[in-house]
């Protein structure tokens, strides 16, 4: 049985959970659609596997974690841009406000394929930031990863539009595996240069659908500053105490490289993420073998005050850390495209 948390939320306290840490990030998956199936996320052959709430419903739950704390959120999917609403529900965040009264940090993950017509709508809606997955920077190999034809051309014309919406810095993100994409590391870090992106490399995770990860496959944080330093050195800059990513600029100046290093560097120590999924779970972790279910609440006509004092139960089990590589490793419940990026 589950205690009332009231007495925090009539204080208007933060979202802390039991080892001390500050949720402020949450991520909104809103759909489980997808117009790409690359081939280290999906098998190929299964689809969405996960209802969609009303947007309506994902609001009502951005402004309780909003009124409990959050500062940012992140809209993701599957492909986010998909989702029929997407401008307008972007503009209804974009009129909330923290409980310091500022405007909410409000960011888009997407694979770039429909953004060079969704940028400016997007923008003028009140989206702070984009992030775009890119696993490779040319075509041939961009289409063999992603299974989508001529999509490399589309997404870098996604990538320039929200650039010129003004949606800066745009960060581009690459999923490294070894044998795989790992020879486009110096593409990369010329790409970033040229293009005026944030380029961040991710270690691969146990998170995708045919449950092939293993430890060999991952391209630790450095080995990729070695490999790129074959095409320039990089120096490593300050980066704020909740970032992910490990921040570095070439030794000139000009482009800079993250690292999300979960695998070889976990940060899970100073995590203050929380995930709802597409059909309306909470997750407290990207590894979570359990989820909690707000939306089951939401449909059986639960307060906003109920549902507030739910959620605050729900972060204060937050997970420790994760147990990536260990003897005993459960993988998570859902694989990463199911879950929200």
């Amino acid at each position: 049985m589950w205690h009332p948390f009231r007495a925090r939320i009539a204080k208007r306290m933060f979202l802390i959970d039991k080892f001390g840490r500050r949720i402020s990030d949450l991520r909104i998956s809103i759909t489980d659609r997808c117009n790409y199936k690359c081939v280290y996320c999906r098998s190929g052959s299964d689809g969405p596997q996960f209802a969609e709430l009303s947007i309506a419903d994902y609001l009502r739950m951005a402004r309780l974690f909003v009124s409990l704390g959050i500062t940012k959120v992140r809209l993701t999917g599957g492909e986010p841009l998909l989702r029929k609403g997407l401008v307008d529900m972007v503009g209804e965040l974009g009129q909330m406000r923290t409980l310091e009264g500022e405007p909410l940090d409000i960011a888009v993950t997407t694979n770039g394929h429909l953004l060079a017509d969704m940028a400016q709508p997007l923008a003028d809606a009140g989206l702070s930031r984009v992030t775009v997955s890119m696993d490779a920077v040319d075509a041939v190999r961009f289409a063999r990863i992603t299974r989508v034809p001529s999509g490399y051309e589309q997404v870098v014309a996604g990538v320039r539009a929200a650039q010129r919406a003004g949606l800066n810095p745009v960060k581009v993100n690459c999923v490294l595996l070894r044998g795989f994409n790992d020879d486009q590391i110096p593409a990369f870090g010329k790409f970033a240069r040229e293009e005026g992106v944030v380029v961040r490399f991710i270690e691969f995770m146990p998170l995708e659908e045919d449950r092939v990860w293993s430890p060999d496959v991952v391209v630790p944080l450095e080995e990729i500053l070695q490999r790129m330093a074959d095409f320039m050195p990089l120096r490593e800059i300050r980066r704020g105490d909740s970032e992910t990513a490990r921040r570095y600029v070439f030794e000139d100046g000009v482009g800079e490289i993250g690292i999300i290093a979960p695998v070889s560097h976990p940060f899970c120590g100073h995590c203050s993420r929380v995930r709802i999924t597409s059909d309306g779970k909470i997750r407290t972790c990207l590894f979570s073998v359990r989820e909690h279910d707000l939306a089951l609440r939401m449909a059986a006509g639960a307060s906003d005050e109920e549902l507030a004092d739910f959620i605050c139960h729900v972060v204060d089990q937050k997970e420790e850390r994760h147990h990536i590589g260990e003897p005993g490793f459960v993988p998570a419940s859902r694989t990463m495209v199911h879950i929200g990026g």
